[in-house]
């Protein structure tokens, strides 16, 4: 079994189904989705299908989910339908307007129920990795402390509860206090886990970074997913990976990516003039 993760589709299906085509993944492969399907792009409501339609497919609430809920089970809310539009709305609301009563609560039942985070682990036994995989990302932890007032390490059930106690809000729309500084998960021998996250474009990332490892773009210059955080507090190893790649953009700098994490290996399809 292979655990895949993608982010910040925005309504592109074309690149999505292209992407997910070039991944090829097996009967037993896990996908995890961060977020951001809707807004900006042609055809929120093909991206939806296609990943509700996938097997072992999970996907995560995104600011733009988020958005879309607020506007949605209020209608009296002007600020709530305000703030939607100035993010992308269009395409999403009527892709919503278009839909048959049952289909749309259904759809509307299963948006509201999507999670704020995943921790997984990845590999067995010393090769064992552990992942915290949310839309935008968190706020750095207090040191976990042991019976000998050390620093304990992090383990699945401790970020489990860590991440119960973060703000939504942050889950949701951090940037800066979060790609700016070390999570605090890692130490300095380069063990603890690795956070995941979407929401900002990597090219900004870069801006917003301590310190940023690989190419922004590619020979085409699209936007392509960054390790980042690596340092003497983290070990030397990133204690991030950036995963949103633009695709808000549009073609020309925009596609979608995907990155296994057990290897690391990522795959792209651009977005196309249109799609």
């Amino acid at each position: 079994m292979a655990t895949y993760v993608l982010s910040d589709v925005h309504g592109h299906v074309a690149a999505l189904d292209a992407v997910l085509g070039k991944v090829s993944m097996g009967e037993t492969d896990v996908l995890y989705v961060l977020g951001d399907m809707v807004d900006r792009g042609p055809d929120p409501m093909g991206v939806i299908r296609l990943l509700r339609g996938l097997p072992n497919c999970h996907v995560l609430m995104g600011n733009h989910e988020d958005l879309m809920l607020d506007a949605v089970d209020d209608p009296s809310n002007e600020m709530a339908w305000v703030n939607w539009s100035m993010n992308g709305a269009s395409t999403t609301a009527e892709g919503l307007e278009a839909l048959p009563t049952e289909t749309y609560s259904s759809l509307m039942d299963w948006v509201r129920n999507l999670p704020l985070f995943e921790v997984v682990t990845v590999g067995e036994g010393d090769e064992a990795q552990d992942y915290v995989l949310v839309h935008a990302g968190i706020i750095a932890p207090r040191p976990r402390l042991g019976a000998d007032g050390g620093r304990a390490p992090w383990d699945a059930v401790a970020l489990e509860n860590m991440m119960g106690h973060q703000s939504p809000e942050n889950l949701l729309w951090v940037r800066e206090q979060f790609w700016g500084r070390p999570t605090g998960l890692k130490d300095s021998s380069g063990r603890g886990p690795v956070v995941v996250a979407g929401h900002t474009p990597t090219p900004y990332v870069a801006q917003l970074a301590n310190y940023v490892d690989g190419p922004l773009v590619d020979e085409d210059d699209h936007a392509l997913m960054l390790d980042v955080g690596a340092c003497d507090e983290t070990g030397g190893v990133p204690d991030r990976i950036a995963t949103d790649c633009a695709a808000a953009a549009g073609a020309g700098l925009g596609q979608v990516g995907v990155i296994r994490l057990d290897d690391r290996r990522t795959w792209y399809a651009a977005i196309a003039d249109g799609e």
